[in-house]
């Protein structure tokens, strides 16, 4: 699944918009990119770095909530609403002053 952003000038009219995302589709379609897999930034891209451990019974009320709020709240379609987890070990944390704070005392080699 590739996920393709493109920037663009501000003021650039929805069809010159349209046209570029157009273009590079058709060019992903020619190196056999699936035709369903068309994930352009064209949306709200949330990406949300978290401790490990969480079950995907957790993970799917958490998707759906978002989406269902930015609909509710700001009119956002759920289908322009692309979520990603990362998922990191506590050790992976520092919240200033050069600390580990989660990490465990590790013996010293």
């Amino acid at each position: 699944m590739p996920l393709v952003r493109i920037d663009l000038r501000e003021g650039k009219p929805a069809e010159y918009r349209a046209a570029v995302g157009e273009i590079i589709y058709d060019a992903l379609l020619s190196i056999g990119v699936l035709a369903s897999d068309r994930f352009q930034v064209a949306l709200i891209v949330i990406q949300i770095t978290l401790n490990e451990g969480r079950s995907l019974d957790l993970k799917k009320p958490l998707y759906r909530t978002i989406a269902d709020q930015l609909n509710s709240r700001l009119s956002v379609r759920p289908q322009d609403v692309f979520i990603n987890l990362v998922e990191v070990k506590k050790e992976n944390w520092s919240f200033g002053n050069g600390e580990a704070q989660y990490a465990s005392s590790a013996p010293t080699v």
